[in-house]
């Protein structure tokens, strides 16, 4: 009897302080240091420098290479155009953009218009690379998990075009109309003026490259002439660059490289021999002598020609130590101040704008000099390795802005390939639409003479979204490196 008195009282005990216990319960049972929202100024620098390092990666590993900037003398596939499946801008694009939709919704809840139009910027930036890899793509319903859209569509590269050049006009709208201050940018460090800039430059890149499927002439005039609304880069001091720094965790991502990785890359002999052609002193900042004549009095630069097969390229010119290498500036010195002064991540530079609008000028497409963006273009680029525009250099038959139309188109897209060094991804999205410069595949290539045009897309979308990756091949044509996407058809 006792004890049931007891447990008796312990019962009508508890009953009594249930309240108290449950009037707190989401505050006690709430973890201080488990957030469940993340402020966007934590969000930007690991979006800009996982983007920024891999298209570097890419560029190093595929574009450089396709573009004929550098090749390969060992472990020589990519050379010989035998690609598998190349998923790195993929992933980075789409495991990146749901942290991107995450900024640009916390921006629209705050009225925060400097970080939507930012964020509209890079959003902008991001799916270019990825249509511009691999054709149709996801994209308006991409990062659509939450409101139920689990197998997004692959829109077609039209309207993919179109909805980045509508986010890049309203980014321009945006930037500048309210008056926070953007943190965690470590592109521009919260410049608002310069986003903007960046917005409009990327929008005539953009129109350049669809320039052969319809008329932009009137959109690009439209930017240019209008400097006070619709601002671009005015010098390589306003060009988009990620910076590195000396110690790690944010170093150029190459300095980190076994040195057999990096020796398996050589200078390639198209981007050499063009160099040498025009005593163009950027040699010796892209790539140094060979090993044999490194340090001496007579130092050589010889390039090694793409698409070898693995002994001949390996064999050529006597062997590695006649085969010139990439610059220390890229790998060991890449923590040096010079090397940090070169070594870089590549959003858009000045000098590539002065090209499109010299391209732009020349085929009629805007009134304006196209003979002076032309070398603003090439004094851009100097600019950008800290040199100026040798004496005697625009001068230079293969240089200088004469000939024919044709003749003159050709210069500019020589020019502007030289300055997209290290860029190889933009450098080859930009030669398939100009055919400049003239390269060939390699003799030893495995793609029957052609030069790549696309990326095929990832295997495992035929398991994870095989319904609209099967509609995007139907309509953009076979999942073939070789199949053209809208805007080169």
């Amino acid at each position: 009897m006792k004890n049931l008195l007891i447990k008796a009282f312990l019962l009508l005990g508890l009953v009594a302080i249930a309240p108290a216990c449950t009037d707190d319960f989401d505050e006690i049972n709430t973890n201080p240091n488990a957030p469940v929202g993340v402020p966007a100024s934590l969000l930007l620098p690991r979006i800009q420098a996982a983007m920024v390092g891999t298209v570097l990666g890419e560029a190093w590993g595929i574009g450089n290479i396709v573009i004929q900037q550098t090749a390969k003398n060992q472990f020589v596939n990519e050379d010989r155009y035998l690609w598998g499946e190349i998923n790195s801008i993929w992933n980075a694009v789409y495991g990146n953009a749901r942290d991107l939709k995450a900024v640009i919704d916390l921006a629209e809840e705050n009225g925060e218009n400097n970080y939507k139009g930012m964020a509209l910027v890079l959003k902008s930036w991001m799916f270019s690379l990825a249509t511009d890899a691999y054709g149709d793509v996801p994209y308006s319903e991409a990062t659509q998990a939450k409101e139920g859209i689990n197998l997004p569509k692959y829109d077609t590269q039209e309207e993919i075009y179109n909805g980045i050049l509508a986010d890049l006009a309203e980014a321009n709208n945006l930037l500048g109309s309210t008056g926070e201050v953007i943190a965690g940018d470590l592109i521009y460090g919260g410049d608002i003026a310069k986003w903007k800039r960046l917005a409009n430059s990327l929008r005539i890149r953009y129109l350049m490259r669809i320039s052969n499927k319809r008329s932009v002439g009137a959109e690009i005039a439209a930017i240019v002439n209008n400097p006070a609304q619709t601002p671009i880069f005015t010098s390589d001091a306003e060009s988009a660059i990620y910076r590195y720094r000396s110690a790690a965790p944010d170093q150029f991502p190459l300095h980190t490289a076994r040195i057999g990785s990096f020796n398996e890359f050589r200078a390639s002999k198209t981007m050499v021999d063009q160099l040498k052609a025009y005593n163009d002193p950027r040699l010796t900042v892209f790539f140094r002598p060979t090993p044999a004549t490194e340090g001496t009095a007579t130092p050589e630069y010889v390039g090694l020609p793409n698409g070898l097969n693995d002994v001949d390229a390996l064999e050529f010119n006597g062997g590695p130590q006649f085969q010139s290498r990439i610059s220390a500036l890229f790998f060991e010195n890449a923590v040096s101040n010079e090397g940090l002064a070169i070594a870089k991540g590549v959003v858009m530079t000045y000098a590539e704008l002065q090209f499109l609008l010299a391209e732009a000028a020349e085929r009629g497409l805007i009134s304006g000099d196209a003979a002076a963006y032309y070398q603003a273009g090439i004094a851009g680029s100097f600019a950008y390795y800290g040199q100026s525009v040798p004496a005697g250099y625009l001068a230079q038959p293969g240089v200088a802005y004469t000939g024919a139309q044709a003749e003159k188109l050709e210069k500019i897209g020589i020019q502007k390939w030289i300055s997209l060094f290290y860029q190889g991804m933009e450098a080859w999205f930009d030669w398939r639409r100009t055919g400049f410069p003239r390269i060939l595949p390699g003799p030893s290539n495995q793609n029957d003479d052609r030069i790549p045009v696309r990326f095929i897309y990832p295997i495992i979308e035929q398991a994870l979204n095989a319904s609209n990756r099967a509609e995007a091949v139907t309509r953009q044509g076979e999942d073939d490196i070789n199949t053209k996407m809208w805007y080169l058809k």
